[in-house]
């Protein structure tokens, strides 16, 4: 017989709280509302749209949250409907109704016309993590600004000097990996890299314990993106609310300090802050800074680290590829004088490194669909759809469509030789709300890729597949452990 403490038994309640709350009153409510569920089966209404819709509100949350939290990650409950349904199909979590659009047909007409028919819109999970002045968040007139105003870290001159710092970090932290003969997790590795070059580059933070402060509550609100809304405490969601508020003072008080002259930093707030005397639409307020010093953490951050551990992923499950970029990026290094720091013009796209990068992207899928919201009721694919809906650009299905991209489960880089269709590759979105990090996403990861391949080999020391669990961009639940060996002499 189980013999559970009260801690234990309180610690376990804590971790899954979401999901017994949801279950509790999914049970309760079904039982309430059983013969309303007779009426809620499978329907394919005037719309031509097939689906389920469930129970008012509730609908099929409880089943979407399940898939989030199992090893198999929330683009299970998306596969699952595809079985029984075909592409197109629709259903309803907290309350809103969502129709999966998996064409690039369907993608071109949503992006293309953002903020003319469509607007972005994520789970409240999501919207109360990046805040209600994200870049994310706000309508159209507002966004228009703050992502002009937001432009100066992704320039040229930005993205120059960010290569530069940004090869020093990996070099340095590669080397004492492998000196140190241990296997580590790439996404561990990934994700404390990409925060640190990041945060640097905004706000010139590089020491402890600061540093260590703002990494955590960043960390509790990435973790409550993909949370039931509910706040309780011991919850994910409470804590990423929590975490936030500590960011609003942290970054608050940066700001108090810059604006009276008692810290100044060449970094982009430091550019915000000089601009308080400039008219209203040539400057953000503090609320609006704070919230997109967040936004471009988070964004940064967790899409660019999970990209870098699926590329180690495919390159040792492809030794054909991985070859032939080693060959190409140590010819990158012949060129160069010894311990010269990689420039932009050495990152070129049109190399194989660039082609790894791309397929690394579209198998990845780290974001798996783009939300966004019908303005007024339209027409996609010959489906009709109704205002209010939310329309999920499929990018995940899109990216493994075999009529869009042939044998699209092999990882091969040169399929990126020849010209892509228009709105048929979205890892960072496509019209006006393109990813405003493209670049430097690109940038962070072929660097990484480059110091990786030119200078290690590696072996894989967990092939598993599986997902880890609660996360909102897919990452393997091992974290991908390498151990790596220096090359000799490039050999």
């Amino acid at each position: 017989m189980l013999n559970l403490s009260m801690e234990g038994l309180t610690l376990v309640v804590q971790n899954h709280y979401g999901i017994l709350i949801v279950a509790v009153l999914s049970i309760a409510i079904t039982s309430l509302l059983l013969k309303a569920w007779g009426s809620t089966v499978d329907t394919t209404d005037e719309d031509g749209i097939p689906g389920r819709l469930g129970l008012p509100f509730f609908g099929e949350t409880f089943s979407f949250f399940s898939a989030s939290y199992s090893t198999k990650g929330c683009y299970d409950f998306v596969k699952q409907r595809r079985k029984q349904y075909g592409k197109w199909f629709k259903t309803r979590i907290l309350g809103k109704t969502h129709v999966f659009v998996p064409s690039v047909e369907g993608a071109k007409t949503i992006l293309a016309n953002d903020f003319v028919h469509f607007n972005k819109s994520y789970v409240k999970s999501m919207a109360d993590a990046t805040g209600a002045m994200s870049v994310f968040s706000v309508p159209h007139k507002i966004h228009t600004r703050i992502r002009r105003l937001l432009s100066d870290p992704f320039s040229m001159s930005s993205l120059s000097k960010f290569a530069v710092k940004f090869d020093k970090m990996v070099c340095e932290r590669l080397d004492k990996l492998e000196k140190s003969g241990k296997s580590f997790r790439v996404i561990d590795f990934s994700l404390k890299i990409t925060f640190d070059a990041i945060v640097s580059m905004l706000m010139s933070v590089t020491e402890n314990p600061l540093l260590e402060q703002i990494e955590k509550d960043c960390t509790d609100v990435s973790n409550s993106m993909l949370s039931i809304p509910l706040m309780i405490p011991g919850t994910r969601y409470y804590k990423g609310m929590k975490g936030r508020e500590k960011l609003n003072e942290t970054f608050g008080n940066m700001i108090a300090r810059r604006r009276s002259g008692e810290e100044y930093f060449d970094d982009f707030l430091q550019t915000m802050v000089d601009r308080d005397s400039y008219p209203e639409d040539e400057k953000l307020d503090d609320q609006e800074i704070i919230d997109n010093l967040i936004t471009l953490i988070l964004a940064g951050q967790t899409t660019t680290a999970s990209a870098m551990m699926w590329c180690v992923k495919f390159l040792s499950e492809n030794k054909d590829a991985l070859d032939k970029l080693r060959e190409e990026q140590l010819q990158i290094v012949r060129n160069k004088a010894e311990g010269a720091s990689l420039t932009l013009e050495d990152l070129t796209e049109k190399s194989y490194g660039f082609k790894v990068v791309k397929e690394t992207l579209r198998m990845a899928n780290v974001l798996i669909w783009l939300p966004r919201v019908a303005m007024d009721d339209c027409i996609l694919d010959g489906f009709e759809v109704k205002k209010g809906w939310l329309v999920n650009v499929d990018a995940t299905c899109i990216h493994y469509d075999p009529n869009v991209y042939k044998d699209p489960t092999r990882f091969n880089p040169s399929r990126f030789d020849d010209f892509q269709k228009p709105y048929s590759f979205l890892p960072f979105g496509a019209g006006p709300r393109t990813c405003l990090g493209i670049n430097m996403a690109k940038v962070a990861m072929l660097v990484f890729v480059h110091r990786l391949t030119s200078g290690y080999k590696w072996t894989l020391d967990d092939p598993d597949s599986s997902l880890e669990r609660k996360e909102h961009i897919p990452r393997l639940r091992s974290g991908c452990p390498i151990t790596l060996k220096a090359l000799n002499n490039g050999k």
